[in-house]
């Protein structure tokens, strides 16, 4: 039985030193919760980053958390928690993402054993439609949280054609759960639209202000890169992959350039596309990927950041840019739209118009003392964004969705 659902106590804003981490039981014991992820410490990318702050949080807090993922020889940072590797296959040509091939028996007894009380989904793959279908027939309560807009990442490889199976298909999948994690307010509004409310609550993002802050520019790292000081440096901060909209970054930057300002756009990150942008923007300053210190430092280098993603579920990269206090100029998408109060703490420009991107890029060179408002009026907006917050958010959605399956109105 569930002792009034979940036994829990949010910690304070601001916690006295001596005070241990609130605990998370159920009928007297440990909350278990079972974790599917397609890819939990294979790639550094926001939602790896984020999936495992929450372990850490559960863990801290007395949960018992079991994370069923596949895996690489070679993981890109230390993970945290008990892994259980899941049998899979590499996708080709992008090696560092690996596909399950459903539930093998061995993980149904492994998560037998476990016997968690909630099964938490990350993606909605083959491995989370399996882990759903075996929760369901369990009677444990399923939720699942929204990462990435897969739906949108079909067009850059030529493969638009198969959006509308996809959609129909994560509809299924989404329905089927008995409650979902969205990471802002319109994606809420957007699937309690299609799902009903009482099952959909968010999870936002938070992020750290030791790593991310403006007091980490550098003027001479800056110049060590060649740039000089009243040179405005657009930055490309992510995955250097074609759904992050590279092609749109590219055209924004050879616009610019074309109307006369010879910007040498800075280039944070890594990926299987690097070559691809490397080649179309010669000049471009790649410094690869970058952790700690050291990328919050060249992040507070830059003076605009440029997101023409549209694929993020939340965009931490426009939220961590922001704490950086730069001017930013993102896809106006519900990620970004979100975060940014456009005019006052960034820009939010069409999508997929590299011309309006080059608009914005070219008035803020032309006006310094904007951009440098932009970029203290995101940063303060920054502090709002809380990791300890956010984590409780989804220790909350557990909440709900116990209490709808203590009382009998959970999914049938």
């Amino acid at each position: 039985m569930v002792q009034q659902a979940l036994a829990l106590q949010s910690p304070p804003p601001v916690s006295p030193p001596d005070a241990g981490p609130p605990s998370l039981q159920i009928a007297g014991r440990p909350l278990r919760i079972s974790l599917f992820s397609g890819n939990y410490n294979g790639v550094r990318d926001g939602a790896n980053r984020a999936l495992n702050r929450l372990v850490d949080y559960l863990l801290a807090r007395g949960a018992q958390v079991r994370i069923y993922s596949p895996t690489t020889p070679k993981t890109s940072f230390p993970c945290v928690g008990d892994v259980v590797p899941v049998p899979s296959v590499a996708i080709p040509g992008r090696g560092e993402y690996r596909l399950a091939l459903g539930l093998p028996r061995a993980i149904r007894r492994d998560l037998a054993a476990f016997a968690p009380d909630i099964v938490h989904l990350s993606a909605p793959d083959w491995l989370g439609r399996s882990a759903q279908r075996h929760a369901r027939r369990s009677g444990i309560p399923v939720v699942a949280s929204l990462h990435t807009r897969f739906e949108t990442y079909l067009s850059y490889y030529g493969l638009a054609m198969l959006r509308g199976p996809m959609e129909r298909y994560l509809d299924r999948f989404y329905d089927d759960c008995d409650h979902i994690l969205a990471p802002t307010p319109p994606i809420a509004e957007e699937f309690a639209g299609r799902y009903g409310g009482d099952r959909i609550s968010i999870w936002s993002r938070g992020v750290d202000r030791a790593a991310f802050h403006p007091d980490l520019r550098d003027e001479s790292f800056r110049r060590s890169l060649g740039y000089m000081p009243q040179e405005v440096v657009p930055l490309f901060f992510g995955r250097l992959v074609l759904e992050k909209g590279l092609d749109i970054f590219m055209d924004a930057i050879l616009r610019a350039r074309a109307a006369g300002h010879p910007v040498r756009p800075l280039i944070v990150g890594e990926g299987p596309a690097r070559d691809w942008l490397a080649q179309r923007l010669p000049n471009a300053y790649f410094l690869g990927h970058l952790e700690g210190r050291r990328l919050g430092r060249a992040v507070a280098s830059a003076d605009v950041l440029i997101n023409p993603s549209i694929t993020e579920a939340f965009g931490n990269v426009n939220l961590e840019a922001m704490a950086s206090g730069l001017a930013i100029i993102s896809a106006d998408v519900p990620s970004a739209s979100s975060l940014i109060d456009t005019g006052r703490t960034g820009l939010l420009v069409p999508p997929l118009s590299g011309e309006a991107y080059a608009a914005a890029l070219l008035d803020l060179i032309a006006d310094p003392a904007r951009r440098r408002a932009l970029g203290r009026a995101a940063s303060l907006a920054a502090n709002a964004c809380r990791w300890e917050e956010t984590l409780a958010q989804v220790v909350r959605g557990y909440d709900k969705c116990l209490q709808r399956d203590k009382t009998g109105t959970g999914r049938e």
